[in-house]
């Protein structure tokens, strides 16, 4: 009787232990399961965003072998442009705009004022046509249209207003110094940077680009942090099904052992 027991605990623990059997060679050799993890699916969306990041990374590295990133090359254009501007600008005195380039028109003006506002046209509407203003320089004119593009009708003319005084002679004479302050910002050229301005701004524009650099490579290794985690986290898993299928193993022999006998 008690060879039977023992016969028919040895047949059950050799059928309990069989499913296990593989789980603990698989442990057994680290390179088979580095190689069942490696196998494990992953998300998609995970996988094309690590793809994606890699790309971007590898265009604006750097090791480059001394490339130069778009945002220096840019920088450099917009001082070799300022430099070019400089250069193209005029060198005569900005033209004085006059009654003859512009159309005035006049009407009541509003607000209080008494019977001299009901009776007297002192309000100044002056109409300058800017495409057609060839006195100007092109440059000027095409600053003119950008500046001011939402205060030019679809004729190409700039509409000014004026009812600061009571009079039509100052009125006018106002709408001309607004018309010709325009003109005098359109013209202005700002001066090109000097040589230590240059100096000054390439290298906020390499420190920019450096601490750009330190914050891709920072989020990147976070990335690949979280990445060798959740590997690590697959391997842990599989450990701690390895040991609660042993620990439930010791207890079922020892709990088979102890009714053999």
């Amino acid at each position: 009787m008690a060879v039977l027991r023992t016969t028919t605990t040895n047949v059950i623990l050799n059928r309990l232990l069989q499913p296990s059997l593989s789980l603990s060679l698989l442990l057994s050799d680290s390179s088979k399961l580095t190689a069942t993890i490696n196998a494990l699916p992953h998300r998609p969306a995970v996988q094309r965003g690590i793809s994606l990041a890699r790309v971007r990374c590898a265009a604006s590295g750097s090791d480059g072998g001394g490339k130069v990133s778009s945002r220096l090359s840019h920088v450099q254009q917009l001082l070799q442009e300022a430099e070019e501007r400089a250069l193209e600008a005029d060198d005569g005195p900005t033209p004085n705009i006059t009654l003859d380039h512009v159309t005035v028109s006049f009407a009541r003006s509003g607000g209080p004022g008494g019977q001299n506002v009901n009776k007297v046209n002192t309000k100044v509407d002056m109409r300058f046509n800017v495409k057609n203003a060839h006195w100007l320089s092109e440059r000027i004119r095409d600053r003119i249209m950008q500046m001011e593009k939402n205060r030019i009708n679809k004729d190409g003319e700039l509409v000014i207003s004026s009812t600061r005084t009571r009079t039509q002679k100052g009125n006018i004479e106002d709408a001309l110094e607004k018309l010709q302050a325009i003109i005098d910002a359109a013209a202005y050229v700002p001066p090109p940077p000097s040589e230590e301005q240059k100096k000054k701004i390439a290298k906020m524009a390499a420190i920019g680009e450096q601490k750009r650099l330190k914050s891709k490579k920072v989020l990147s290794d976070k990335k690949a942090f979280r990445r060798s985690r959740n590997r690590v986290s697959v391997m842990h898993f599989a450990l701690v099904i390895h040991t609660n299928k042993n620990l439930e193993m010791n207890i079922i022999v020892n709990s088979l052992k102890n009714s053999a006998f």
